[in-house]
């Protein structure tokens, strides 16, 4: 099950510690552990998914992607994993890991020299941007034992690659934080008062800096919540967490939440009841 050390650093965080939907095979390990605070600013955290299956057994886990780059070690592959718009599904079997490096939205910008919206929906090899050391990174994370092992490497690397600063960097932080944590903010129109942004200049910002519009940063945070509120099913009916998260039009969120997730609320729920309840014999 998931294991988390990242403590007081939740306060400062640009991303949920959701995504992981509930309906799913459960033989895996997920840890997460903060980032050095050096590195703070443009990485968000280091993730670990580990798991160890029976011969002859598969397992699958489905995710809804935060609107973060990953840098994404698995099966001795170092990829850039971009903005994912969809859920997707990975399937696992035998004994493996999986690493990566979750930047924060629009930290990934200063490293990549680009507008981000340009990896939304890629995955492009780590050496098209840092040539021959994306090998050798690769190599030492393949021979790191443990999860403090590879944070050491991973980190070492960045600092190595550490790119000028970026001024837009921190004003995109304040933004998202504000997406993730603030009830008032329901639309995007509310983003551009309280920043003193107009709606053209806020689209431009995050088509460069995150990859995803503002709208999209924030319909999606709120998915995450609500997922995981009913997967957990202790926060009431549907339709309540739709009113506490800011959906005021119930048929807009249950097509937000079915189009995002796959099944509607009330589908939802059961599923993820139905995967928790004991087996009787």
């Amino acid at each position: 099950m998931p294991t988390d050390r990242l403590g007081q650093t939740r306060q400062l965080a640009t991303t949920s510690e959701y995504g992981v939907l509930g309906v799913r095979d459960i033989d895996f390990t997920l840890e997460r552990v903060p980032v050095s605070p050096d590195l703070s600013p443009l990485v968000e955290r280091h993730w670990l998914v580990s798991w160890a299956l029976p011969p002859g057994r598969r397992a699958s886990v489905t995710l809804l992607p935060h609107p973060c780059v990953n840098l994404v070690f698995d099966r001795g592959q170092l990829a850039v994993s971009g903005v994912g718009s969809a859920r997707f599904t990975y399937t696992y079997e035998g004994a493996g890991r999986v690493f990566g490096v979750k930047f924060r939205p629009g930290g990934f910008l200063p490293f990549l020299g680009a507008p981000v919206a340009e990896l939304t929906d890629a995955v492009r090899p780590l050496s098209a941007l840092w040539g021959a050391d994306a090998a050798a990174m690769a190599a030492e994370l393949g021979a790191a034992p443990e999860l403090d092992a590879l944070v050491a490497v991973a980190e070492r690397y960045l600092r190595a690659h550490w790119p000028g600063p970026d001024p837009e960097t921190a004003r995109v932080g304040r933004i998202v934080r504000a997406l993730l944590h603030d009830r008032e903010i329901t639309r995007v129109a509310d983003v551009c008062e309280r920043f003193g942004i107009t709606p053209r200049s806020l689209q431009r910002l995050f088509h460069r800096h995150v990859g995803v519009s503002p709208k999209w940063v924030l319909r999606r945070y709120r998915l995450h919540e609500a997922a995981a509120r009913l997967a957990e099913g202790t926060s009431g009916t549907w339709t309540e967490v739709a009113v506490e998260l800011g959906y005021f039009d119930q048929s807009h969120f249950i097509r937000d939440f079915t189009q995002a997730i796959g099944l509607t609320p009330v589908a939802y729920a059961a599923a993820c009841q139905a995967r928790q309840a004991p087996v009787s014999a």
